[in-house]
């Protein structure tokens, strides 16, 4: 696991890191059939991990620096249900995530291909998605689910993901798409269980100013602002015209150790039955300049399965 302050002296002299694209967008453009299924892109993992190895690999070429493990919409509830595994083989299988995306970056290493390499900073992210993906019914998107849930109970459902992120070794943890303050709470209060883990948080947000329950996106920074394991705090998988507001409405709370991490979607809207809506795209290169004035060092330049280099 790389450390806090060779991260921070990589982005002072080289600028943001970029994030890899839409995993699972990148799997069905090469013949995975995953709209629907429970377990999402985590499917592959128990029966086509060559192909997450591939897509990795593949945003490597693209340019990516921060590569993201098939694990947003896994869980070790979900595997034993869907996959009729055991609670040791459903450990095992979710720690190979980490081991895929840790070999897609050796593997890019020792092709040669990566002839910057004195300016690549290379890091795999555990994704933990929100409990709302395990419910498969778009929830990540309302975080209704948390009114009914308490702290504890919410972090009782994420703490067997994160152990086994953290025991396979990832650099640092995407907590991402989180739609509820209250959940975002409690993840930030399950660190302190892993003392030398770090992390970024991530929201799903409905406007300028709000995440996706309704509670300001300052409150949200300032949650994550609570834990110094949490490296960066920021927007994923909302519309990209939203994020110059968000980043204004919180910039006079933001810590200077707090680190912007950006990776909308590209305007596209969630539906249940249709899955992605792709009426009302945006151009993310086009407000990307926007967002590394405001201080983003983490950021996507598309969340398709091609990125466009950020300058």
């Amino acid at each position: 696991m790389k450390s806090l302050a060779d991260l921070k002296q990589h982005i002072n002299s080289y600028g943001p890191l970029i994030l890899d694209g839409g995993l699972a967008t990148d799997l069905e453009a090469h013949g995975a059939t995953l709209q629907g299924d429970p377990l999402w892109s985590a499917r592959l993992l128990h029966t086509q991990p060559q192909a997450i190895k591939e897509s990795h690999y593949r945003f490597l070429q693209s340019g990516a620096d921060v590569v993201t493990t098939a694990t947003y919409q896994a869980s070790l509830s979900g595997f034993t249900s869907h996959l009729g595994l055991s609670a040791e083989d459903a450990r095992e299988l979710l720690m190979s995530a980490v081991h895929l995306a840790r070999d897609a970056v050796r593997t890019f290493v020792s092709d040669g291909l990566s002839t910057m390499s004195e300016k690549r900073y290379f890091l795999v992210a555990g994704s933990i998605g929100p409990y709302g993906a395990f419910l498969c019914n778009g929830s990540e998107y309302t975080g209704d689910y948390a009114n009914n849930m308490s702290l504890e109970e919410l972090r009782s459902w994420h703490r067997p993901q994160v152990e086994c992120v953290a025991a396979a070794g990832a650099d640092v943890i995407a907590f991402e798409t989180i739609p509820s303050i209250k959940e975002g709470e409690a993840l930030v209060e399950l660190l302190r269980e892993f003392p030398d883990t770090k992390a970024w948080l991530s929201f799903s947000c409905k406007d300028g100013k709000h995440i996706s329950d309704g509670s300001l996106f300052t409150d949200a920074v300032q949650i994550a602002q609570r834990s110094k394991q949490v490296i960066a705090v920021g927007v994923n998988c909302c519309a990209p015209g939203l994020v110059e507001s968000l980043l204004d409405s919180a910039k006079s709370i933001k810590d200077p150790d707090t680190q912007w991490v950006v990776y909308p979607n590209s305007g596209e809207e969630w539906d249940r039955k249709q899955g992605w809506k792709t009426s009302g795209r945006q151009s993310i290169t086009d407000l990307s300049q926007t967002w590394l004035e405001q201080g983003a060092t983490m950021e996507a330049a598309a969340a398709s399965a091609r990125l466009t280099y950020l300058s």
